[in-house]
């Protein structure tokens, strides 16, 4: 009996796998609503469209690479001409550099002749002369076409790598400023306080350690740009640091290794409030959200504001941690592939996304709401936004716009009542302090998809 019991499971047992396989796939398109990954990202085109055309059959895969003509330094602006222009479903590798670069020119800038051309400044100009009022290098914008006001923008994030450094291609190198606007800046308890301080990570280009260790520290000191401005504080992006004026402190954070947790600070489709807008605060739109969990195989859904969405993306980090502290994540530059589908506003209606007018993240294991201490600076603080954020943030405001936003997405998303939503909030939601350090300050609410069964979780909505 028990030889006919085997030989009845070794006979049935593909039947079985089989079944349980296709459940599983259907749970996951069902109730989690997590794209499925897609087996092979098309080759990348010699081509890049910057007008609307017709549509291809299949998804294709484009690249921007980082320059001067490529990227935008500190600024979202609904003026600014797209790079390149795609359809719904198309993937984009994109290249972005960090602003911090100028922290270690030897090691972050040297030898990559597109990061010395973005960051080229000499007493004659700067190659890439318009900064600010923001400091982050973005590389775009994306033109989506056919997106517009009221559409839903997914963005999923496919494969992150870090860019080689020009002087040796097996390393990586990332800088942590710990400055003047970061939440530690009158706490400190040794002298001389205050200061700003920068570390220097390596990482392993090849992807083989999945960690930073600290190579130095430096505290800043009074730096004269090639216009002959002088600099007290880390006060304009893309200053190159002369080292001969600071001291190099190598017995840093000895023994230490930093996990790798590679994601794009900065992530955003331009707002429609004002024609150009600080990269720095985030808000409705993405922008500068720095979510350490905004990683490879999630996906980051944004309304659209403007025809096109006209999305950029920059502000790479090697790692973070919640509430980005002492005001900047190990910054470095990351090459990403990226997927754009775009969700048009009348097929959102009876589906969970229905009602986002936010910044949604999905990983594969929860949804994730972000809030502000204002969901939309722009509009709130009148014409003096840009200026006046970065004076009147708070958690508490946040807070509550992140469990405002986690019980409207459960309520539309999951059909509870406002009730059940804020009891389940309560007992199965975590909150985290996403950054105290880009003017609007983030919480996020994390909601956990296993919790839920499937018949009470809405379907996702079809694809443009």
């Amino acid at each position: 009996m028990a030889e006919n019991r085997k030989m009845r499971g070794l006979k049935t047992w593909p039947s079985l796998f089989i079944a349980t396989l296709v459940l599983c796939l259907m749970a996951s398109f069902l109730s989690v609503g997590m794209p499925p990954v897609s087996a092979a990202v098309p080759p990348i085109e010699n081509t890049m469209p910057t007008s609307c055309g017709s549509r291809a059959t299949s998804p294709r895969h484009y690249e921007v690479a980082a320059s001067p003509e490529t990227v935008h330094w500190g600024y979202y602006s609904k003026n600014l001409a797209p790079v390149i222009a795609i359809n719904s479903q198309d993937y984009v590798t994109l290249e972005t550099i960090t602003h911090h670069a100028g922290d270690d020119y030897d090691r972050m800038i040297a030898g990559d002749p597109a990061v010395e051309d973005i960051y080229s400044w000499t007493a004659e100009g700067k190659i890439v002369s318009d900064r600010g009022p923001g400091v982050h290098i973005l590389t775009g914008p994306v033109y989506v076409c056919g997106a517009e006001p009221g559409d839903l923008l997914e963005v999923r994030v496919v494969d992150l790598k870090l860019r080689p450094s020009g002087m040796d291609p097996t390393k990586t190198y990332g800088s942590n400023a710990s400055a003047w606007w970061g939440f530690q800046y009158d706490n400190y308890k040794e002298d001389p306080k205050p200061r700003e301080v920068i570390t220097l990570y390596e990482m392993d280009a090849t992807g083989e350690k999945p960690w930073a260790e600290a190579v130095y520290r430096y505290q800043w000191t009074p730096q004269t740009t090639p216009d002959g401005q002088a600099h007290e504080t880390i006060d304009y992006p893309g200053i190159l640091v002369d080292h001969d004026t600071v001291t190099e402190i190598e017995d840093t954070l000895a023994g230490v290794k930093i996990p790798l947790r590679l994601h794009l600070g900065s992530m955003g489709v331009v707002p429609s409030e004002a024609d150009v807008v600080d990269s720095i605060p985030p808000g409705y739109f993405g922008g500068n959200i720095d979510n350490r969990n905004i990683g490879v195989g999630t996906s980051l859904y944004l309304p659209v504001a403007v025809p096109g969405a006209l999305f950029s993306g920059g502000d790479a980090h090697a790692s973070q941690g919640d509430s980005e502290l002492d005001g900047t994540a190990i910054e470095t530059s990351i090459t990403g592939v990226f997927q754009f589908v775009l969700h048009k506003q009348t097929d959102l209606a009876g589906t969970i996304l229905e009602g986002v007018n936010y910044p949604l993240l999905e990983t594969p294991d929860s949804w994730i709401v972000h809030g502000f201490t204002y969901p939309n600076y722009l509009e709130a603080l009148g014409e003096d936004a840009q200026e006046e954020i970065y004076t009147v943030s708070s958690l508490d405001p946040a807070l509550k716009d992140s469990s405002a936003k986690a019980r409207d997405f459960l309520m539309n998303g999951m059909n509870l009542t406002e009730d059940e939503a804020f009891s389940l909030i309560t007992v199965g939601t975590d909150f985290a302090i996403t950054q105290v350090v880009d003017g609007n300050w983030g919480v996020h609410g994390i909601i956990p998809k296993g919790i839920f069964a499937e018949e009470t979780v809405k379907p996702m909505p079809a694809a443009s």
